[in-house]
Order: C-alpha cells, then sequence, then structure tokens
C-alpha cells in the first residue's frame, strides 16, 4: 500500500461512492419512469423495454470497463463514464422519437457500467489491509443507496413535472460524479513491468478467482428473489398495503447498505475476506429456509422479521468477495475480475425476474424461497479456503 494522507483516501472512497450510485440511479431507477412513459401513450410492452436498456448497456459492457481500468486506470474511468452518463441522459431528455430513446438509455447504461469494476484498485492501493473490506463495503452500499435516491426522486419528479425532468436526475448526479472524480481520484502507483514480461494472469493455474466468482452467482440469486419479490409477496401473500410494504421494503434497502458495510468491517478484524464469506452463505442458506417455513405455515408474525433478517444477510457477502477479487487479482487484473464478477451477478439477477416469478405462479413463494435456499446451500463448498490478507505490492 502506497501512503496517503488518511482523509484522501475516504474523499476518493465517497467519489467512488457517489459515481456508482449515480450509476445504479440511471440502471434501477429508470422502472420508476414507466408511469410517465405510458401516461405518454407509450404501450407497456415497449415502456419495459425502454426501460431494461441500461441494464442491457450495463452488462454488455462491464468486463470491457474493467480491462479499460487494468489498462488506463480507474480514474479515466471514472471520468469517462459519468460523462458518458450525462451526455446521453441529457439528451434523452429531449427526444420524442422512441427508437433513438432506447439508444440513448443503451449508452447511458454502458457508460454505468465504468462505475461497477472501478475502485478496487484505488481501494487496495490507499487503504491499508485491515481497513480495506470495511472501504469496499462503504462502496458496494452505492447501490441500495442509488435506488433509495431513484424511489424517492424520480416517481415524484415524473408525476409533477413529466419524463423529461425526471431522466436528469441520473444525468445531472453522473455531470456531477464526473467532475469530482477528475479532480479527486489519484490513481494508486503500480509495480513496474518490464517490456519482455506481463503481469502473471491469476486466472492461469488457479481455481480461486473462479470460485469466488461462482459463489457470488449462486449467492445473488436469493439476493435478487428477495429484492425482486418482497413487495409483491408482502401485498399480495401477508396483506400489507402497498404504501406499508414500500415503508418496509425502503428499510431493509437501507438495512442491507449497512449490512455490506458491517460485513466489511468484520473481514477487516479477522483478517480474512473468505471466512466471513462461507459464513454468510450458510446464514443466507439458514435465513431463506426460515422464510420458507414461515410463509408455508403463514405464520406472517414470523416471516415478516425473517424477511428483514434475509434481506440484510442475503447481500452481506457482496463486498466480501469483491474485496477478495481485488486482492487476489492485483493491481494489473483486478478490473477485469471485477468486470467478470459484475456481468456474473447481473446475468444471473436478470434471469431470476421471469424464471422465480413463473415457479410462484407455478408453485407459490414458500417453495420459491426454498429453491433459493437450496442454491445459497450449494456456494457454502465452493467457497475457497481462508487465506490470510497481505498488503498489495
Amino acid at each position: 500500500m502506497t501512503p496517503m494522507h488518511a482523509t484522501r483516501r475516504w474523499v476518493m472512497l465517497a467519489l467512488g461512492v457517489f459515481a456508482q450510485s449515480s450509476s445504479a440511479v440511471i440502471v434501477h431507477g429508470t422502472p420508476f419512469l414507466l408511469p410517465a412513459l405510458t401516461d405518454r401513450g407509450m404501450p407497456l410492452a415497449t415502456a419495459g423495454l425502454l426501460v431494461a436498456m441500461p441494464t442491457v448497456g450495463l452488462v454488455c459492457t462491464l468486463i470491457a470497463w474493467g480491462y479499460a481500468v487494468d489498462r488506463i486506470g480507474e480514474r479515466a474511468v471514472l471520468v469517462a463514464g459519468p460523462l458518458v452518463m450525462f451526455a446521453a441522459g441529457a439528451a434523452a431528455a429531449f427526444v420524442t422519437d422512441y427508437v433513438l430513446l432506447g439508444v440513448l438509455l443503451f449508452l447511458a447504461g454502458l457508460g454505468a457500467g465504468s462505475t461497477n469494476g472501478a475502485s478496487g484498485r484505488v481501494i487496495v492501493g490507499w487503504f491499508p489491509p485491515d481497513q480495506r473490506g470495511l472501504a469496499m463495503g462503504i462502496r458496494q452500499s452505492a447501490q441500495p443507496l442509488g435506488v433509495g435516491i431513484a424511489a424517492l426522486t424520480i416517481p415524484t419528479i415524473a408525476a409533477a413535472h413529466g419524463f423529461s425532468t425526471a431522466i436528469l436526475v441520473p444525468a445531472v448526479m453522473a455531470g456531477l460524479a464526473a467532475v469530482g472524480c477528475g479532480i479527486g481520484i489519484i490513481d494508486p502507483p503500480r509495480p513496474a513491468v518490464s517490456a519482455d514480461s506481463r503481469p502473471a494472469n491469476p486466472y492461469r493455474g488457479d481455481r480461486t478467482l473462479w470460485r469466488i466468482h461462482g459463489v457470488s452467482v449462486l449467492l445473488v440469486i436469493p439476493q435478487a428473489t428477495v429484492w425482486t419479490f418482497a413487495l409483491l409477496w408482502l401485498h399480495r401473500d401477508v396483506g400489507l398495503s402497498l404504501a406499508v410494504a414500500g415503508v418496509l421494503v425502503t428499510g431493509t434497502q437501507l438495512l442491507g447498505a449497512a449490512g455490506r458495510i458491517g460485513a466489511g468491517f468484520w473481514s477487516d478484524r479477522v483478517g480474512s475476506r473468505l471466512r466471513p464469506l462461507r459464513t454468510v452463505a450458510v446464514a443466507a442458506a439458514i435465513s431463506m429456509c426460515a422464510l420458507a417455513v414461515a410463509s408455508w405455515l403463514h405464520w406472517w408474525w414470523a416471516a415478516i422479521p425473517i424477511l428483514v433478517a434475509a434481506s440484510v444477510i442475503t447481500v452481506a457477502d457482496n463486498g466480501l468477495a469483491f474485496t477478495a477479487v481485488a486482492e487476489i487479482a492485483g493491481p494489473y487484473w483486478s478490473g477485469r475480475g471485477l468486470g467478470i464478477q459484475n456481468t456474473g451477478q447481473n446475468l444471473a439477477s436478470a434471469a431470476i425476474a421471469p424464471l422465480f416469478g413463473a415457479l410462484i405462479t407455478a408453485s407459490g413463494f414458500p417453495a420459491t424461497y426454498l429453491v433459493a435456499a437450496v442454491i445459497a446451500t450449494a456456494a457454502i463448498p465452493l467457497v475457497p479456503l481462508p487465506r490470510h490478507i497481505k498488503p498489495a505490492p
């Protein structure tokens, strides 16, 4: 780790959190524009396709952005990506053609992919080993924070001022993020590499990273199950009003962000990312199994607290896995490693709504929660043996 004043490290972390929050607003906030789009007379199927375009752009470019991070550094990527989001989002506010709007939202998602794999090397390079887990946990809280910002701002602005004004929310955030990262981010130095040698490929001859990627894909399934269907389950099966269910779901998002930070702090204290990761996998399997049983028995007094607990537990692995990937991949491969990590998780998450939606229709929520528990159980033996944290070169 390279020495740096502590305040500067945390400022750079805050800039990374803000940049990824702006990405989360554009990617996960566009579904909140569905009412505004349909009020324009747009068919629901068309509107649904449009709001999915940022996610498509994100998934298509995660590994490419990771490669760019490894080649040109995180500062350049954290400026270029948000600038693309800003330009595409601002342009989307002034178009009326649906095809062009879809292209611009795709480009906004393309830019959003830049923030997902960035900050790994900044955290490993500037933070000491006993603070990296906490730092990455804070970094990973950006997604639920962005979703919360989107939920609080976009529907209200869209209802009051229309689609064009609402889409400017993430665009302005992205523009501010680009300026802030351009001024405040400093790429940590990397070990010199001679002209006739290349940095070792951490994927060659070692399955550790692939196993971590596999664990993360498996554990994102119970996470996405809870986040995707909690509102529907609370309203349709439990009988809560949409307003009360919405407040409860928002609260679980905030608790999930705190859970990611807490898991990172825990990993710093025990000096391992993988041992806590295995514990989280066990807890995720237990909590989803308990939710399945309580839901099947209609024990709502128990099911609701279990849902809250599962919402926190099932997201706690994210920061642990991301920190482990960044540390193991090293300064020349962390961007690609995190790009692969993000791509696998996003593809798995995208499959949850249609596949588990069909399972809920056929078999109900208890069976679906049980399937998620079984998948989480499969992740437990896949977690690599713990390794002691070593400072990055």
